[in-house]
């Protein structure tokens, strides 16, 4: 499989990238590492390191700031398209390549499908697919009717439908999107393709901490505003009730907020977020908006935990009795719910999460849909396929 890679966000001058065959745009490649294609790219990189090493939320708050002065202002940016002439690379990339499948990520790179050498009859059967991730043009939607202005500044359901019909196959990320495409595309071939997961058990030297709850994000608005009620309306309470409850923030979602509660540790980005899980003894999701399908679920699951969440959290994951989550509708809820499973140490509950990942999100469940679509039935000599 070749990747070809458009505005690589690297954290360093030379990064390991461990893809076979990488074609590339912006960096240098030399075996498996990549560097910057351009000297100007260094000092970037270096102020961002910089900037992260800021105390408290000051270097993030910089940061969002100079993503959205990038982006005319804007509160949210839920993509941006690629321009013409990384589309005209690509196409250029791929007639060199003659690939038997073509996978876009997301609407955003689809234009490479659209252009006029990829049309010519001799690539006719070559197969495109768009990876959804997401009904881009609802979330873009209601995030205006929340009030945040978004990049790009329109995007309407003609747009996305018209974008998504570039490809001959649509994989969704879970099966409520699923039936908004067939609904947007009737004459595509859609099917459902949501990310696996391998169970990664604790190690038996790891013990949980009780009273210890766990939650991971990035500095979006969804995350963020599930956090603000979370310490408004639910916070308050449950430390009332359990003074000793403690609450790990990993990622950025903790440093983009000024103020934390007594109790709620920011611990950023981690390199190995496996230890952080299976020390916990509970992860919480209160997300109250967003799309998609809540991966940082999937990954409290296949450490063998117990998810407290929102309704809206637990949207397109695979319907089973024994899932590990506890699906909650309001605040008063949540709390019943953590303190219910807080101090639980039941064996029995990590073997349920772990088993429900290996059931629903092993790779076979995962890609059949996909495999049916492209009628990859048989393993053996599978068709090398592109990544956009």
């Amino acid at each position: 499989m070749a990747i070809l890679v458009l505005r690589p966000r690297l954290c360093a001058l030379v990064e390991r990238y461990d893809a076979a065959d990488t074609l590339r745009l912006g960096p240098r490649r030399w075996r498996n590492y990549i560097s910057v294609a351009s000297w100007r790219a260094g000092p970037a990189i270096l102020a961002r390191f910089l900037l992260e090493k800021l105390p408290f939320n000051t270097g993030s708050a910089l940061l969002r700031r100079r993503r959205a002065k990038r982006y005319n202002g804007a509160d949210v940016v839920i993509g941006a398209f690629v321009t013409s002439e990384q589309s005209a690379w690509c196409a250029g990339q791929i007639v060199k390549m003659a690939p038997h499948v073509i996978l876009a990520d997301t609407i955003f790179r689809s234009p490479v499908l659209g252009e006029p050498v990829l049309r010519e009859p001799a690539l006719a059967p070559v197969q495109s697919v768009i990876i959804a991730h997401d009904v881009f043009h609802l979330r873009h939607r209601a995030l205006q009717i929340a009030g945040y202005s978004v990049y790009p500044p329109a995007l309407t359901r003609e747009k996305e439908a018209g974008l998504l019909s570039l490809a001959n196959v649509i994989a969704a990320i879970q099966p409520e999107e699923a039936a908004v495409f067939r609904q947007m595309c009737p004459d595509k071939e859609i099917c459902t393709v949501p990310m696996p997961a391998q169970p990664c058990k604790r190690p038996g030297k790891s013990a949980k901490i009780a009273g210890r709850l766990v939650f991971v994000g990035s500095a979006t608005l969804p995350n963020l505003d599930g956090l603000r009620w979370l310490f408004a309306e639910i916070w308050p309470a449950l430390t009332a009730t359990c003074p000793a409850v403690t609450l790990d923030l990993v990622g950025e979602c903790g440093s983009a907020l000024p103020t934390l509660p007594p109790g709620v540790a920011r611990l950023g980005r981690v390199r190995l977020l496996s230890p952080i899980l299976h020390r916990s003894a509970l992860a919480i999701s209160p997300l109250r908006v967003g799309s998609g399908l809540k991966i940082k679920i999937l990954d409290y699951a296949r450490h063998g935990l117990i998810t407290v969440a929102t309704k809206k959290s637990l949207e397109g994951f695979a319907e089973d009795e024994s899932a590990p989550f506890i699906a909650v509708s309001d605040a008063e809820g949540f709390v019943e719910a953590v303190l219910a499973k807080l101090f639980e140490n039941d064996p029995e509950d990590e073997s349920r999460a772990l088993d429900y990942v290996a059931t629903h999100y092993n790779e076979d469940a995962c890609f059949s849909g996909l495999a049916g679509a492209l009628n990859l039935s048989q393993p053996a000599g599978a068709p090398e396929s592109h990544l956009i």
